[in-house]
């Protein structure tokens, strides 16, 4: 379903007085990868090793600078904002940081099936199904971020990252 062929990344950092000096950080250097439809893979690594950086080449958020991914066999590239949202879906690492304070938990994990194109009421009780999906209930989705747990806010991440369907 992914292949990820050579892929490499680097990030250019200002240093000195006023940014006067760059220095090339190298985040990932030809790496390559491939899942299988239904294939479960973790990625470890140390705290500034490039796994958040690879997940998000993989998901169209960051374009390698070398290398290439394809999803089901297509090029990244090829697909449409919609079409690449419906295939692969993210589930970020903070769960603090993930969700939007002044938004209700079924408006956050409504957002993108409506974005796709889903009527509200539907991608509504879709939410309220992936809530019971992921063990925190239905009546999860009038409540807010800071009424969940590090964990829950986890759970929620994840309903969120299967709604569009990937």
């Amino acid at each position: 379903m992914i292949k990820i062929n050579g892929v490499s990344k680097s990030f250019f950092l200002e240093e000195g007085i006023f940014g006067a000096e760059k220095k090339r950080l190298l985040a990932l250097d030809t790496v390559s990868l491939d899942i299988s439809r239904g294939e479960a893979v973790g990625i470890v690594g140390e705290s500034g090793s490039g796994k958040t950086t690879l997940g998000r080449v993989a998901c169209g958020l960051l374009k390698p600078d070398s290398g290439s991914v394809f999803v089901d066999s297509k090029p990244l590239g090829a697909y449409t904002r919609a079409e690449l949202g419906s295939k692969i879906q993210m589930v970020f690492q903070d769960p603090y940081a993930s969700l939007n304070p002044r938004h209700r938990i079924a408006d956050a994990i409504s957002q993108g099936p409506i974005a796709f194109g889903e009527t509200r009421s539907n991608a509504l009780r879709q939410a309220r199904e992936l809530l019971e999906l992921v063990g925190l209930g239905g009546d999860a989705a009038d409540r807010y971020p800071h009424q969940f747990s590090g964990g829950q806010r986890q759970r929620i991440g994840i309903a969120r990252a299967l709604a569009p369907k990937p």
